[in-house]
């Protein structure tokens, strides 16, 4: 069981993380090869997916595998369970296509782009399509097939990215440098698309990725339940709440640019601050990969005697991990910012990204410290504390954006105080509700310490060689000085190497 548990966790875990790199080196090409004011197009649109695909699949991906599990012992009510929730997705996403293409024209006008309307209906087909794709990736978790599942998800990361580059840059180069000999694809190609084409690339990805999964979704008797429709509805529901509180807390900030700065500014901030937000990146891919190992671990080991003690270890060392990563991305910031960002008209966002890499630290320790109510089955606590991180989110950005000048740092420490917000709530409510005996010495000297450090070494001074050479020392001091507060750890991890080596010797 374990040994399966482990194959499973580390199937999904890799390619969770490939599916994240795909976009992480396609976003340095495109900001290269387009201004912040073009980035931004595509960036506004992709900021406002996370609350549609919400509201599109409304909970039900998480409701299939309730509702499944219930009835594990009747294959028949499990497939009216798969069909039931896939005839609601797949309702929602086609009456949302339809209208929203029926209104498309307002609907640009009302998103600030309206002559990007043919950006807008590949944008819309592409949400719909993947919301109906959904409960179908559900269905193959739930059935165990981690290798297919992982095989589409990498497909789809790849299609992107393989016809983004087609598409934005290989078309034009052939056109421009074969001349005459293209003259086909000169007709077909439209060069005032530019950027547009990222979305192109990804309705055929889209596309290519439902057309796999449809012996999956016909797979047995159709049958549509309309009293377990409404059980389900009752348990979806707050975990939708859950989902558009936390999508606001990630994505959101990005409207508040648009609508609440003055147009002349506005695609410009929110060109470069979505692009130097992507670096955090970084730090989402170990939170995601070690979340995606964990979790389950936290599941299975839940009625053991010493569970709590673990946990708070486990803890631990992702806080020790967090705080050495944290620091050593921002000691290297300015290097690595434009080793990543080559062109010069974003770097000015460089500057905020410190705050942005703090919060996303203190999000990662929400998330390990959210188990609580996942193993007290107390979720809708989880809404609550992302509701109020949500609050937070707005009432910052709204008065940081409409009455300062602050731009996108406004939105940066919205997103820094939310989470720093979230985090405390969290452990302070959780520790009432289902202790854990965790080191909160160590807790905050690593996290409040690798923070402090990271916000000393960058603000320091202006000149970059300075602020390097200031990073990297102090690096290497909290590296030390975590050496020797976890020098026994330290030794018995030597033991154990030095064990195994002798024991393969032998």
């Amino acid at each position: 069981m374990y040994k399966k548990l482990f194959s499973q966790t580390l199937i999904y875990g890799l390619s969770n993380v490939l599916v994240r790199v795909f976009p992480f080196v396609l976003t340095p090409m495109l900001v290269k090869a387009f201004g912040p004011a073009k980035y931004s197009i595509y960036a506004d649109f992709y900021s406002a997916a996370g609350i549609i695909s919400v509201l599109l699949t409304h909970g039900m991906e998480t409701t299939f595998f309730r509702f499944f599990q219930k009835y594990k012992d009747d294959e028949t009510k499990q497939n009216t369970v798969y069909f039931t929730c896939m005839t609601s997705v797949f309702i929602a996403s086609v009456l949302f296509l339809f209208f929203g293409i029926m209104v498309r024209q307002p609907l640009a006008n009302a998103f600030k782009h309206p002559d990007e309307v043919n950006f807008l209906i590949w944008f819309l087909f592409i949400l719909a399509t993947d919301a109906i794709s959904a409960v179908s990736f559900a269905k193959l978790r739930i059935q165990n097939k981690a290798v297919y599942f992982a095989s589409l998800k990498i497909m789809n990361s790849i299609i992107v990215f393989v016809f983004t580059l087609i598409l934005i840059f290989r078309i034009p180069k052939q056109i421009e440098t074969e001349g005459m000999g293209s003259v086909l694809l000169s007709k077909i190609y439209n060069f005032d698309y530019g950027i547009g084409y990222a979305f192109a690339a990804n309705l055929i990805a889209s596309v290519l990725t439902f057309l796999a999964l449809i012996p999956t979704m016909l797979r047995g008797k159709y049958t549509f339940d309309t009293s377990l429709w409404k059980k389900m509805m009752v348990y979806a529901w707050p975990i939708t709440i859950a989902g558009l509180a936390g999508i606001i807390n990630e994505t959101m900030d990005r409207q508040f640019i648009k609508y609440l700065l003055p147009e002349s500014v506005a695609e410009v901030q929110m060109g470069i601050y979505s692009a130097v937000y992507k670096i955090a990146t970084f730090i989402t891919l170990f939170k995601t990969a070690y979340l995606l190992g964990v979790e389950p671990f936290f599941f299975s080991h839940a009625e053991e005697k010493n569970s709590g003690k673990t946990y708070a270890a486990l803890m631990k060392y992702y806080a020790i991990f967090s705080a050495i990563i944290l620091l050593f991305l921002v000691a290297n910031l300015d290097w690595i910012g434009r080793v990543y960002i080559r062109n010069p008209e974003y770097w000015s966002g460089l500057n905020v990204v410190p705050v942005l890499l703090i919060g996303s630290t203190f999000l990662g320790i929400y998330l390990n410290l959210s188990i609580w109510y996942k193993l007290s089955d107390n979720t809708r606590y989880g809404a609550i504390i992302s509701g109020i991180g949500a609050l937070v989110t707005i009432i910052l950005n709204y008065i940081g954006l409409k009455y300062t000048d602050l731009g996108y740092w406004a939105c940066a420490f919205a997103t820094l105080l939310s989470y720093l917000i979230m985090m405390l709530v969290s452990y302070i409510w959780g520790q009432k509700k289902y202790p854990i005996p965790y080191n909160l010495r160590k807790l905050i000297f690593y996290i409040g310490g690798s923070s402090l450090l990271s916000l000393i070494s960058y603000y320091c001074s202006t000149n970059i060689i300075v602020r390097i050479v200031t990073g990297n020392v102090l690096l290497i001091i909290f590296i030390y000085l975590i050496l020797k507060i976890e020098h026994r750890d330290v030794i018995i991890l030597k033991d154990k190497i030095k064990n195994f080596k002798l024991t393969k010797r032998k």
